[in-house]
């Protein structure tokens, strides 16, 4: 008689620490395509002084074209959550990031204000399932009470990026000249999508499955948007992450050479710091998440701090608190991955890749949106003679205090068991 073989705990145990292993390499991988894209959406910081040099841009020129990236970014997500959900991670970021890499490279040959522009929009859409493909493959992989930890793992390696727009950047610049920062990103961002392409392999979806059409795709999207409580997690998910890269993508460069006469590396530097800060910040709330219990106030709380000290940045010139603010709201920028796992348990399973995809699209068109108006508020304050960086900082704080509001007076998600 045949014996069946008969797999012992020590294998199955080795088998589950492969498995394991394979899921964390994979995701490093996809996250070097997120931190490609946390570096080209906040290089206006460090570049909005060249490029002013060089097309003789407005205020509200150069909020333009730091919102454009972010417009295209968030105009995608349905349509990359679509992509993740038929064709899967793997093939939805090697078709898309290659977009990105024609961005970069058409915005370090640009000759024209409007081919800027193109550039950042081509970028935006390249980089749109950055870090979807990450919370989707997160939710999928790993066990749904460690979401919200290794969401902030991921967010905080993912900030790398924003360490080459700091200091290396302004270095680049000021060495060469601003079109090889975009060039020096293009070259990185090819490395990332050949990392990708070895190393990220998912299993082949199920026959047995039915295979969903593109027009039921977009119905269950539509779903989403009638419960009644997706109407707040999309306002505040539109101001939150939006005040921290408006400042930190936009606003803090100019800010710093123009109130206090800093340097471009200098500025650079403080923008470093700030990186670092924000490193911090993801994976710090996500260990101190305090479950679904809790979570709701304490974003709402974060949030209404991250606008008191918003406030306290408008009203002070001091070179200490415009050095140190910044610092301290990269830090708390990362109670992010608190909304992030708010979504996570809003939603059933099956709707945890679309809803991820309009929280993520609500958060970039809120960057988007955000940008381009801050980039009006300080053309208005700069024609009647105010200051112009007191007035968008104002005005950012006053959005967090409205998306706050928005949050906690409109419908929750029913409670779970």
């Amino acid at each position: 008689m045949t014996s069946t073989p008969v797999q012992t705990s020590s294998q199955s145990g080795t088998s589950s620490a492969s498995a394991r292993r394979n899921a964390w390499v994979m995701l490093f991988a996809l996250t070097t395509a997120f931190a490609l894209s946390q570096a080209w959406r906040t290089v206006a910081a460090i570049m909005a002084a060249p490029l002013q040099a060089d097309f003789h841009l407005s205020a509200q020129q150069l909020g333009l074209f730091a919102g454009a990236f972010h417009f295209a970014f968030g105009a995608m997500q349905l349509f990359m959550g679509i992509g993740i959900d038929l064709h899967g991670v793997r093939r939805t970021v090697l078709t898309a990031f290659p977009v990105a890499i024609a961005g970069s490279a058409l915005s370090a040959l640009s000759g024209s204000y409007g081919m800027l522009v193109l550039g950042q929009v081509l970028i935006g859409v390249g980089c749109a399932p950055a870090f979807l493909v990450c919370t989707v493959f997160i939710a999928r992989h790993f066990p749904a009470g460690r979401f919200a930890a290794i969401s902030g793992i991921t967010l905080g390696l993912g900030g790398i990026g924003m360490l080459l727009t700091g200091t290396p950047l302004a270095w680049l610049i000021q060495a060469t000249s601003w079109r090889m920062g975009f060039a020096v990103l293009g070259g990185l961002a090819a490395l990332a999508w050949l990392l990708i392409w070895q190393l990220v392999h998912e299993p082949a979806p199920s026959d047995a499955l039915p295979r969903e059409s593109v027009r039921e795709a977009f119905r269950k999207f539509g779903a989403l948007f009638l419960l009644p409580h997706t109407l707040g997690i999309v306002l505040l998910a539109g101001v939150g992450y939006a005040a921290f890269i408006s400042l930190r993508g936009l606003w803090l460069g100019p800010l710093l050479m123009q109130r206090h006469g800093f340097s471009l590396v200098q500025s650079g530097n403080v923008a470093l710091v700030m990186s670092l800060a924000s490193l911090l910040g993801p994976p710090l709330f996500g260990r101190l998440d305090p479950g679904p219990a809790r979570r709701r106030a304490w974003i709402v709380g974060f949030t209404l701090l991250l606008a008191a000290l918003f406030a306290a940045f408008a009203m002070t010139h001091y070179t200490l608190v415009d050095v140190v603010g910044p610092i301290v709201i990269g830090l708390l920028s990362g109670c992010l991955v608190l909304q992030y796992a708010d979504v996570r348990a809003a939603y059933p399973a099956s709707l945890t890749g679309r809803a991820m995809a309009v929280f993520t699209m609500a958060m970039f068109l809120g960057v988007a949106v955000m940008q381009w108006f801050t980039g009006i508020v300080a053309s208005i304050a700069t024609a009647h003679g105010a200051d112009p960086f007191t007035a968008v900082l104002a005005s950012i704080a006053a959005l967090l205090v409205a998306g706050a509001l928005a949050y906690s007076l409109l419908p929750g998600p029913p409670r779970q068991p």
